[in-house]
């Protein structure tokens, strides 16, 4: 693409954009220092490094889409080529499934550090800082209960997996100099009718205070409620009400996922309310279509929505940005580019909108200049500088990342 033609074009937009209040350059270094945390599951399909299984607990992958990433040297390698086509420095998120366990077998609740050191030092060299889940799936404890179970046995199991977790989170915490966001969700929830809601909440929440007890300055966690999973359609245990009590109650960061919610619903409607009672929110963005389908984010109404309520509410800095789907019916590579520079227009498009402008607007009482303004700022060229922010970076601008993945899937994803 024409690097002149870039230039004048972003000249132009920063002009129109200096006419309503905002300046680009300020924007273009904002999203530059906002990271995107890159989900590991997305190069493999979520199989992990355990037993190469299929998923249970609730969600699933769909799709065969050739070149799956089949051990730890090809999920980085394929992290380190997407991480190469995106402006900015990103994180990788990872789960607990996916630790370097040299071909032995470590049970969950057996993990340690150790088996987390080369990922440490992979991130380290490669520029980039990591995030962590633990995982109560696809494991033969977890039935439909793991956390909130009645069996003390499988419950301490549970227990003592996640707060193994919390130490490796905050043991990349202290290594990369940055709290490692640590995500908790459980999967527990039954297909069919119980009587009773309130004892597996309680369960759950003597859980969860139990894993919180050990002081880790290096790490933070997030917890992660759903609607429901696969198999486990009438009863969550962790559901929005319950973490959004829990997370208040005791100031802990809430995860928002975008694909966790009624398809009624926008999750853009959630985030003022909870920025006046947590801490700091964890944004999972997705795409769904129908429920949970975990479709690659694109740039749309609910993803927009979502940042532009972040920024509209002063909560943009304290919100963490990571990806969170799982499609094997395209190529995955693409996918992950497809979805971050979705993210990344989406955070550009609320950073660049006319908020001091429109409040002052609002704030006179003058609506239908205010409505007149967001309206207007919908055409202004935000792609002009969506296009400088990636030249600027020198990273592929436009459509021309398309045939570098296609490069890479000809020479590595298609001998695999």
């Amino acid at each position: 693409m024409n690097e002149n033609l870039i230039l004048k074009a972003y000249e132009v937009a920063k002009e129109r954009y200096a006419a309503v209040g905002v300046d680009t350059d300020k924007v273009v270094e904002k999203l530059e220092k906002t990271p995107i945390s890159l989900h590991c599951w997305q190069t493999d399909d979520v199989m992990g490094f355990e037993n190469n299984d299929a998923l249970t607990g609730g969600i699933q992958t769909t799709g065969n889409y050739p070149g799956r990433a089949r051990n730890i040297d090809e999920v980085r390698a394929d992290l380190v080529f997407a991480k190469s086509l995106l402006a900015g420095n990103h994180r990788v998120n990872l789960h607990e499934i996916y630790g370097d366990f040299q071909g032995k077998k470590v049970d969950r609740d057996e993990v340690g550090v150790e088996h987390f050191q080369s990922w440490i030092d992979w991130a380290k060299d490669n520029n980039l800082k990591l995030d962590f889940n633990s995982t109560s799936f696809s494991h033969p404890k977890s039935g439909d209960l793991s956390l909130s179970n009645p069996d003390p046995a499988i419950r301490e199991f549970w227990i003592e997996h996640t707060k193994r977790c919390r130490r490796i989170a905050d043991a990349m915490g202290k290594a990369q100099g940055d709290p490692c966001i640590m995500n908790i969700w459980v999967h527990d929830g039954l297909k069919d009718l119980t009587v009773r809601r309130k004892y597996y909440r309680e369960l759950l929440t003597q859980s969860l205070d139990e894993i919180m007890k050990e002081d880790l300055p290096d790490m933070k966690a997030c917890f992660e409620a759903k609607l429901f999973g696969i198999g486990l359609e009438s009863y969550t245990v962790g559901s929005h009400d319950f973490y959004t009590a829990y997370c208040a109650t005791r100031k802990y960061i809430y995860t928002l996922d975008t694909g966790h919610y009624e398809p009624t619903e926008n999750v853009s409607d959630f985030v003022s309310t909870l920025l006046m009672y947590v801490p700091e929110l964890m944004l999972h963005v997705s795409r769904p279509v129908r429920w949970d389908s975990d479709h690659v984010t694109i740039m749309n109404d609910q993803t927009l929505d979502l940042f532009k309520e972040l920024v509209r509410n002063d909560g943009f800095d304290r919100a963490h940005i990571g990806l969170d789907y799982f499609d094997a019916s395209i190529n995955r590579i693409g996918a992950y580019v497809i979805g971050t520079r979705a993210t990344q227009k989406c955070v550009l498009q609320a950073l660049l909108e006319p908020v001091a402008k429109l409040r002052e607007y609002e704030d006179k009482g003058e609506f239908f200049q205010r409505l007149a303004l967001m309206e207007e700022a919908k055409s202004l060229p935000f792609g002009a500088v969506f296009d400088y922010f990636n030249l600027k970076n020198g990273v592929p601008v436009g459509e021309e990342f398309i045939p570098c993945i296609e490069q890479y899937e000809k020479d590595v994803t298609s001998k695999r």
